[in-house]
């Protein structure tokens, strides 16, 4: 039987502001960079990091949980132009978390 994967929680925020500029940025960079720079990743990104500083000053440190939220918010968005949708961001989002906690992005390691 397989083992399920524990849950990957991130530390208390220190300054949840910085941890979104940080976020921003750094989606921004990812989408850019995984296909054209388009002008509605800044908004793409920047709208993820609200939910993702929202979450993180209500307490939420669960990264699955942070994921989530950003997914379920992110679906009020309007992709129509722009090549992403919001379980890309979502999947972006949790593997810029996953490279800033050091984690291996595959198979839970």
């Amino acid at each position: 039987m397989a083992k399920p994967i524990p849950p990957v929680t991130l530390p208390p925020p220190e300054n949840a502001v910085q941890e979104g500029e940080w976020l921003r940025a750094s989606l921004h960079r990812w989408l850019d960079e995984e296909f054209i720079p388009e002008p509605v990743n800044a908004d793409i990104a920047q709208r993820a990091a609200q939910v993702f500083v929202r979450q993180r000053l209500e307490g939420e440190n669960d990264v699955g949980q942070l994921v989530i939220a950003i997914l379920t918010e992110m679906q009020g968005f309007d992709f129509s132009e722009s090549f992403y949708g919001e379980f890309a961001v979502a999947n972006a989002v949790s593997d810029l978390l996953l490279d800033s906690l050091g984690l291996e992005r595959c198979c839970g390691n």
